[in-house]
């Protein structure tokens, strides 16, 4: 039954109506990460009514999170995001189904996740994730809206979407190839104004009521980039040219045989990866050295000794290190794979360089069961 008090003041918009009401409440809408783009994307979105609502992410809420991800508060640091936007989302509108997945979204799971849903919304942080949406979706003909945010400046994009002349772009029509890795720094090294993905993450809800309405004329095949030192607006046609590119998966069996990481040039070989399982037992070899590559007021903090050197001042710091064996570990396993390409890069092949898969996230998921 729909509420329709509740709904009352965008039925009565003009162009919009009772029936763009019923599509919201009969739309399936995956969110692709809760972080300073997915909460306000999950904020509007049930506010507004969409019937049901996939959330994916397998961070937890840390103190460095709360200036821009305002759905949570200083209660929630150290729960899954997840289960704390499960929480608050379901006290704003219980008549909205909320469906969480307490994971990363992987070649091995995105399939299934993402055929539970109408539209895809990428609201990640990290190139792997991004190329692996993209194909993904594409292979599935899934809508996806695309935000990005890069210190004051933001972008928006609908992909997969075929407009009034026929074509269709995805997220490789814009970016071919991925960066090196360090190239783009994320908002943990470069920094981020905590509004910045309020304003963004905003478009893209609203760009994703506008595509399940039909309302206005959304961002198909189109980028919009915004700078909000000067407000500084541009919206420009993506190109539309065929991609020949061998490492693009044409099929979803190549797509679950593809390594991302390996793809965006994260993983090279003399990196071990070093599962939660063996992390205590290696780190507290004699000649072992964990470096944490996170900011220093991230939590939880390691119970085993460690040395913190943020991720963006890893090489200028790299001289502290004094033993042969390091792993560098972070919270999810992202930065941590970076960092230890940094070290390979730039010490001497007597050193042996790890990174704890999965990060402190998995390390402490492990400990808990």
């Amino acid at each position: 039954m729909l509420n329709l008090e509740r709904y009352h003041r965008q039925i009565t918009l003009k162009s919009f109506g009772i029936e763009a009401q019923k599509k919201l409440v009969s739309a399936k809408v995956l969110v692709v990460g809760a972080g300073g783009l997915g909460c306000p994307v999950l904020q509007y979105l049930t506010a507004a009514g969409v019937g049901n609502i996939g959330i994916i992410d397998d961070d937890k809420v840390s103190l460095s999170n709360l200036h821009r991800q305002i759905l949570f508060t200083s209660n929630d640091i150290g729960k899954l995001k997840t289960e704390a936007a499960f929480e608050r989302l379901n006290a704003m509108n219980p008549e909205v189904q909320i469906n969480i997945v307490s994971e990363r979204i992987t070649t091995k799971n995105a399939v299934e996740i993402i055929s539970d849903y109408d539209v895809i919304i990428d609201c990640t942080d990290n190139f792997p994730t991004r190329y692996l949406l993209d194909d993904v979706s594409r292979l599935m003909t899934k809508p996806l809206i695309f935000g990005a945010i890069y210190q004051y400046e933001g972008q928006v994009a609908i992909f997969n979407v075929i407009d009034a002349d026929g074509f269709t772009t995805n997220y490789r029509h814009l970016f071919h190839e991925p960066p090196k890795p360090g190239e783009v720094p994320d908002c943990n090294d470069a920094g981020v104004l905590g509004v910045l993905p309020g304003i963004i993450g905003t478009i893209q809800a609203t760009e994703t009521i506008k595509l399940i309405t039909g309302t206005g004329n959304p961002l198909i095949n189109k980028l919009m980039t915004i700078n909000i030192l000067d407000y500084q607006t541009a919206i420009f046609q993506i190109p539309t040219e065929n991609l020949t590119n061998e490492n693009i998966p044409s099929t979803l069996k190549e797509f679950e045989q593809m390594n991302y990481e390996l793809h965006c040039g994260i993983k090279q070989n003399g990196i071990t990866n070093i599962s939660s399982s063996e992390f205590k037992e290696i780190a507290e070899l004699p000649d072992t050295v964990i470096i944490d590559v996170r900011e220093t007021d991230e939590l939880p903090k390691l119970e085993l000794p460690y040395l913190s050197i943020p991720l963006s001042q890893l090489k200028e710091n790299s001289n502290q290190i004094n033993k042969q064996n390091i792993i560098v570990v972070c919270q999810s396993g992202k930065r941590s794979m970076i960092g230890a390409q940094i070290l390979k890069e730039i010490l001497d092949q007597d050193y042996t360089i790890g990174h704890l898969e999965g990060g402190i996230n998995q390390l402490n998921k492990e400990m808990n069961e």
